[in-house]
């Protein structure tokens, strides 16, 4: 076993530099390149698991099936985009995160259906921290911090948009969304 251990060691030691000689990229920038790579492929992972966990809810009426309900209303932003109509659970608002069951289901209104384009994991801050020293992270993506208060009202969350349904030009897992609207249309 031990030996195991040092082949798969000295390996990955040595990848970086030879990775580097075959695309003429100092070790650093190697380095850089294969890390990003490692983002890029979990992040990829996610929305994947966001996609698989959540295909049942493209059709809004399981979703209320499941005690998701409207929350306020249509999210537009302070910035360019919008979130949509969020369907929450609130009994899943509990200071844990379960990347199977996301806390919220986010819609859009479009030519008079809900278009399912994302999820939103949440916890409230205090509920949080009684059990994790640190912020959430799922998969790799560290969760926003919303202090309160703020315009919803709720005491301070953690939060994790992500754009399973819906691509994002500014990326998967940032909470506003160019491509969508709360027009209706």
């Amino acid at each position: 076993m031990n030996i195991i251990r040092f082949v798969l060691l000295a390996a990955s030691t040595l990848a970086t530099p030879l990775m580097a000689s075959f695309t003429g990229a100092t070790g650093s920038e190697a380095s850089q390149h294969q890390h990003q790579n490692q983002l890029t492929a979990k992040s990829d992972d996610l929305v994947a698991k966001v996609r698989a966990a959540t295909e049942i809810y493209i059709d809004v009426q399981k979703a209320t099936d499941k005690l998701y309900e409207p929350f306020l209303g249509c999210v537009t932003g302070p910035e360019e985009g919008a979130m949509g109509i969020h369907f929450v659970n609130l009994g899943l608002v509990n200071g844990e995160i379960e990347i199977n069951n996301p806390e919220a289901l986010i819609y859009e209104p479009r030519d008079g259906e809900m278009r399912l384009v994302g999820v939103e994991y949440i916890t409230p801050v205090e509920a949080w921290h009684q059990t994790h020293p640190l912020p959430p992270v799922l998969e790799g993506q560290v969760f926003h911090f919303n202090d309160s208060p703020n315009r919803f009202g709720l005491p301070a969350f953690y939060e994790l948009h992500v754009w399973a349904w819906r691509d994002n030009p500014r990326g998967s897992f940032v909470d506003w969304n160019t491509k969508v609207s709360c027009d209706g249309r």
